[in-house]
């Protein structure tokens, strides 16, 4: 059996499991965010903007020649706003934010599918892998999950203002502004990196399953002997 179809068989027969994981992770994933903001200032939101992301889009397409400045355009679109304005200012300036942008959303949710069936898929090992593979592929999944989700923040601060988003999000997280704008340019490629080691860690964990035929398969002989001994 191929190890797409072991995933697919595992996924299926955890199919419950599997999809609390997705959910539980992608909105824990948007929270924990805005928790660190809350937690970073001190003071609650005090404004919530759903923005026309669909009527933007529409008009990105429309009046951008370039395709490839439409889709990275289009990718920035920003659709929920929650954060802090200080009215100090006029109409007021927005000190910090949480926004949910649907292209990074979408990154966030690959993440969380393919760590349900990285969590699935190890569930299912525990007889036909060493205690030491699982280890690894547990610290392998969980490095490439910190890596892929840290590089798709969504957090704005107007200290940073012309910094990426992730790079705010690390700057809130204790790296120096320096360092963080540092790494900046390759943030594109951590992301890829960790979503390559989730979806590598899924098959490598399927073909180690393939050689195990599972117990419904079992033939008939076998069954009957095991209920019989």
């Amino acid at each position: 059996m191929s190890a797409i179809a072991i995933i697919q068989r595992e996924v299926r027969s955890h199919a419950g499991l599997w999809l609390t994981l997705v959910i539980a992770f992608f909105a824990m994933s948007q929270l924990l965010q805005l928790a660190l903001l809350v937690g970073r200032f001190g003071e609650l939101p005090n404004y919530f903007i759903v923005h026309d992301w669909a009527g933007n889009i529409a008009r990105i397409v429309r009046m951008t020649p370039s395709i490839a400045d439409m889709v990275s355009i289009g990718l920035d679109e920003w659709f929920i706003e929650i954060g802090s304005m200080n009215f100090a200012y006029g109409h007021g300036v927005a000190e910090w934010s949480f926004v949910l942008l649907p292209g990074k959303a979408a990154v966030m949710l690959a993440i969380a599918l393919l760590l349900a069936t990285d969590v699935v898929l190890l569930r299912t090992a525990g007889r036909a892998c060493p205690l030491p593979e699982r280890l690894c592929a547990s610290f392998a999944a969980a490095s490439g999950t910190v890596m892929a989700a840290l590089t798709t923040m969504t957090i704005t601060w107007v200290v940073c203002c012309a910094a990426p988003t992730w790079v705010v999000g690390l700057s809130l997280l204790g790296v120096s502004v320096g360092t963080a704008f540092e790494i900046a340019p390759i943030g594109g490629w951590l992301s890829l990196f960790g979503i390559l080691l989730l979806a590598t860690i899924a098959i490598a964990l399927a073909s180690r399953l393939s050689g195990r035929q599972p117990e419904t398969e079992m033939p008939m002989p076998t069954r009957f002997a095991r209920m019989t001994s």
